[in-house]
């Protein structure tokens, strides 16, 4: 793909290029097609930094920030995705055969990782950053809680608590191939910390409101934007939402499913919803589905496409 290409490409939502030098931050949403709430916070933000420096003069932005559509086919369609989960498909071995391959061989979820590739790396080269701070916002199918995923990096876990939202430790102990795990794994020539935010259920409109909220707080923790120029309101929003969670929890379970497996949660449950040992939480074609221990539910799946039925987490004091 010729560079000019790279830059009209569908999947940016726009760029934001400082006048004094920082890091690089790449904010994706929409990796899963059904979740529009991110793109919609990046398209505000996109627009909120166009408008500061004309009604703050004083409004400087540092390095260099990258906003994308992670799946543009799924996108369109409003599908988690066509043909598999490309929130699962960022391994090394995949990656691998991608970029062998060419475009005109690929098909949905593996040409967009290409397309991806492509542009993060084309602006990597044009930004030779000092370092890269990756954002993945997300949306969940159920309600009840607001909550951002770090991985074991210290900046990582910082970025994440001031997002305001409880931190999930351990979900790359229980996942395989997620962006974070491509991000943060040595596979750049420049150092790169990572964080995700679930920013509450799909079609709420308040899931925009704190989506935004989360970009701009983390412009504000990796030093793109000075602290004094981010409204409180931001900071309020997400403690509010995060008022009565655990602040920090650990992957205990993940309840990994097939489509074969007709997996059906039972109706009702909730984000942070406690739960315990042997409570009925699904059916699937082999009979009834227990909870393997006590600990609070996280994201259960209502909607037809997905690879998780449920995780388990426990609160960590």
């Amino acid at each position: 793909m010729k560079n000019n290409q790279v830059m009209d490409s569908p999947h940016i939502i726009g760029r934001q290029a400082g006048s004094e030098p920082g890091p690089l931050l790449i904010c994706i949403a929409g990796m899963h097609g059904n979740e529009p709430a991110g793109v919609l916070a990046l398209q505000t933000v996109m627009h909120l930094l166009d408008r500061e420096p004309l009604v703050n003069h004083d409004f400087k932005f540092k390095g260099h920030l990258l906003a994308l559509l992670g799946n543009t086919r799924a996108y369109q369609e409003k599908k988690r995705f066509i043909e598999k989960d490309i929130n699962r498909q960022w391994t090394r071995e995949n990656i691998a055969h991608i970029r062998q391959t060419p475009a005109d061989k690929l098909k949905a979820e593996d040409l967009e990782i290409k397309e991806l590739l492509e542009i993060i790396e084309a602006e990597i080269e044009t930004c030779r950053p000092e370092r890269i701070v990756m954002l993945d916002l997300h949306t969940t199918s159920a309600s009840g809680g607001i909550f951002a995923i770090a991985t074991d990096h210290p900046e990582s876990v910082r970025i994440a608590v001031e997002l305001h939202a409880p931190v999930i430790t351990g979900m790359l102990r229980g996942l395989r191939g997620t962006t974070l795990h491509y991000f943060t794994g040595e596979n750049f020539k420049y150092p790169v910390v990572g964080a995700a935010f679930e920013a509450g259920q799909h079609d709420d409109p308040l899931s925009v409101q704190r989506s935004i909220a989360a970009i701009i707080n983390c412009l504000r923790s990796v030093g793109c934007v000075r602290p004094e120029d981010v409204e409180n309101k931001h900071d309020d929003l997400l403690k509010e939402y995060s008022r009565d969670l655990p602040k920090i929890a650990d992957l205990i379970k993940v309840h990994s499913i097939t489509a074969a497996d007709q997996f059906e949660m039972q109706p009702g449950y909730q984000n942070f919803q406690p739960v315990t040992r042997d409570e009925v939480l699904a059916r699937d074609r082999k009979g009834i589905i227990r909870s393997p221990d006590d600990g609070l539910i996280l994201m259960p799946l209502y909607q037809p496409q997905g690879s998780d039925g449920f995780f388990l987490v426990k609160k960590i004091a």
